[in-house]
């Protein structure tokens, strides 16, 4: 990963130097005797370099493509919402509650059953939400070089890095190379993170658009030392506010001292079409009916590894002699054909597919010879089908996919999902969506080795059930969402850390509004969510209520508006509840009875834009200076004290 960063510094540099003797034009298109000419000293020669520009460059050319080929612009601006998505996911996290440490897992304060897979995954979700999947990466289309580095600092000697460069080397095609990196040591002991996400996309198409490709190739490894949280003396040290300890988290002690866990992952994608039939309509050049062939490939590797020294009696007393390093291998190969149909007289673009997948999950050899373990992986493979559709009727925007695995093999089940959008104008949006799924759990719930006895398991798991409905709201007045889910068979790992199935249904409805009250200068921001589970609350945890308000003063400073100032607090409250226990053996959250969670956080900021720059500081958890020190992320795991943050996201259009 070290490599990789390097690369992609030099050529973001690389860049640079050689945009300085080049001539940059708004298109592609050679300039022209009107162009306004500038005119610049390279340190690396006497001469007078030329840089033409044309003026025809605007910003709405620069536009990020995302997998369902929705695209956005490149947005240099400052808002409240980049503010709570400036963290180490680059997401808002108000329905999570981090670990101490950047780079760490995440509590759960709510869920979104609506994207569940199509098929069983790895598992070991504790370490995935950094995970960068097929439809995170995105893909460009920009005039000029253009790139984008996001800093941010992290806790004890640590980072984090985001950078992206991509550039047209022609209308037709683009190449985009990321990478984030992140390293932090944390204030605990044991609690050291250190992540590499890199990302490389393409997409091509000839003239005409008769054949079109795009791509990618993304490697990811995710490292944690692994405390096991604090010792039960350490928590009471914690919790009663000792002045021994305040000032010096790192004099705690932790119940492992030698675990670490690893997760890796390497994909890559391509998805190709040709065009073999195409009309057009007499009014205009716009495609109204074409008829496309096309295939996507995927090859997809994941492995989880928990390692340690000296095996310790806190996780089991009974196990083989030896360090533990165990290592859960998954691969899957995804071969897909489809035929694309696009008409005005079907109301919409249609697809039909059918896909051939095969799978290989488990380990090298049997981990444990103690225990009544035969086989060490599970393989197989499958045939679906399925078809997606994409519609507009007036006002109306519908989307819809379905798939159908066929069979009763450990790949089988179904998947439909729908949403049917209203957009009269920017002041009313309203979605409405359904989501069915029925799958088994994933690999981890049926298989799983260690040295420990008690972790060693193959299992008979029932299909789960899962049915989501619900909708969102967006009006001038705030905006409303509503999901109401219902689960067959839900899986989860009990008290001690065992796969198992309730055998009833869960019924879980959230809830949740948004409204901003401005008054000249000043703001206030607000999102409320209430939930509920009515059916199977003993498996599926979730506090009642979850707050976040943040009042904030924006302004423009200086003469000629230089620079543009967000000042502000944000308060973010979640009510008590059984919050789920981390086991990171498992690199999964398990249910637990034993304590309550929930308490309020304020933080406080200072963000400023100066022209495509965005800075960013913060105060977090000033709350921990008045409040009790109950604020925990985890059973034993307390979130972060108060600590000040610095970070900035830069854009350059070369």
């Amino acid at each position: 990963m070290k490599k990789m960063f390097l690369i992609l510094v030099f050529c973001i540099f690389g860049a640079s130097v050689f945009s300085q003797i080049r001539t940059v034009e708004g298109g592609y298109k050679n300039p022209n005797k009107n162009n306004i000419t500038s005119k610049r000293m390279d340190s690396l020669n006497n001469g007078e370099l030329e840089v033409i520009l044309d003026g025809k460059t605007k910003y709405t050319d620069y536009k990020i493509i995302s997998h369902r080929k929705d695209t956005t612009i490149v947005d240099t601006t400052l808002t409240l919402q980049k503010h709570y998505r400036f963290n180490f996911l680059r997401k808002d996290d108000f329905e999570l509650l981090a670990f101490h440490n950047q780079g760490q897992t995440f509590n759960s304060l709510a869920y979104d059953f609506s994207k569940n897979s199509i098929i069983p995954d790895i598992g070991f979700t504790a370490k995935q939400f950094n995970y960068i999947g097929i439809e995170d990466v995105k893909y460009y289309q920009v005039p000029t070089p253009t790139t984008e580095i996001m800093y941010r600092t992290g806790l004890e000697q640590g980072q984090v890095v985001d950078a992206v460069f991509t550039a047209n080397f022609s209308k037709r095609l683009n190449v985009a190379l990321a990478y984030k990196g992140l390293r932090s040591l944390g204030a605990y002991r044991r609690s050291l993170s250190s992540t590499g996400n890199f990302r490389l996309s393409f997409h091509y198409e000839t003239p005409e658009s008769q054949y079109s490709i795009r791509g990618h190739a993304v490697n990811q490894d995710f490292l944690n030392q692994e405390s096991g949280g604090l010792t039960e003396v350490s928590m009471q040290y914690f919790l009663n506010d000792d002045p021994t300890f305040s000032n010096d988290r790192g004099r705690l002690d932790v119940n492992f001292n030698d675990a670490e866990s690893l997760f890796e992952s390497k994909r890559l994608y391509f998805e190709h079409d040709f065009k073999i039939l195409s009309s057009k309509d007499s009014l205009g050049d716009k495609d109204f009916s074409n008829l496309k062939i096309g295939h996507a490939f995927t090859r997809d590797s994941k492995f989880f590894t928990f390692s340690q020294t000296t095996p310790s009696d806190l996780i089991d007393v009974n196990r083989i002699t030896g360090s533990v390093n165990n290592r859960t291998n998954y691969l899957l190969y995804d071969n897909q054909l489809f035929l694309d149909f696009n008409s005005k007289y079907v109301l919409g673009k249609f697809r039909v597919k059918t896909t051939y997948k095969t799978y290989t999950y488990g380990y090298e050899s049997l981990q444990n010879n103690t225990v009544s373990m035969t086989r060490n992986q599970l393989r197989g493979n499958a045939v679906s089908f399925g078809a997606n559709w994409n519609g507009r009727i007036k006002n109306f925007y519908i989307n819809a996919s379905t798939s159908i695995t066929p069979g009763k093999a450990r790949l089988a089940g179904n998947d439909f999902y729908a949403e049917a959008l209203y957009k009269k104008d920017s002041l009313l949006k309203v979605k409405a969506r359904l989501k069915i799924n029925n799958r088994l759990p994933n690999f981890n719930f049926q298989l799983l080795q260690s040295n420990y006895n008690k972790y060693n398991w193959e299992t008979n798991m029932a299909i789960v059930g899962t049915r989501v409905i619900g909708g969102e709201i967006d009006t001038k007045w705030g905006s409303a969402s509503l999901d109401i889910t219902n689960i067959n068979n839900h899986a989860y790992f009990d008290e001690n850390g065992l796969p198992s199935q309730y055998d009833g249904p869960v019924n879980y409805l959230k809830a949740k509004v948004s409204k901003e009250f401005k008054f000249g200068k000043f703001a206030l921001d607000n999102t409320l969510m209430y939930q509920n589970v009515a059916n199977g609350s003993s498996v599926l945890r979730v506090p009642d209520f979850v707050t976040r308000n943040t009042f904030y003063y924006a302004d423009n400073w200086f003469k000629g508006d230089p620079i543009y100032v967000q000042i502000g607090a944000t308060f973010k409250y979640f009510s008590k509840y059984n919050a789920n226990a981390f086991n990171p053996l498992l690199g999964e959250f398990t249910l637990q009875n034993d304590s309550e969670i929930g308490y309020p956080m304020l933080d406080l900021f200072f963000n400023g834009r100066v022209k495509r720059t965005r800075i960013y500081f913060k105060a977090d958890n000033v709350s921990s200076f008045f409040l009790k020190k109950n604020y925990l992320s985890a059973p034993n795991y307390p979130y972060r004290d108060f600590v000040i943050r610095f970070g900035l996201v830069w854009n350059w259009f070369i």
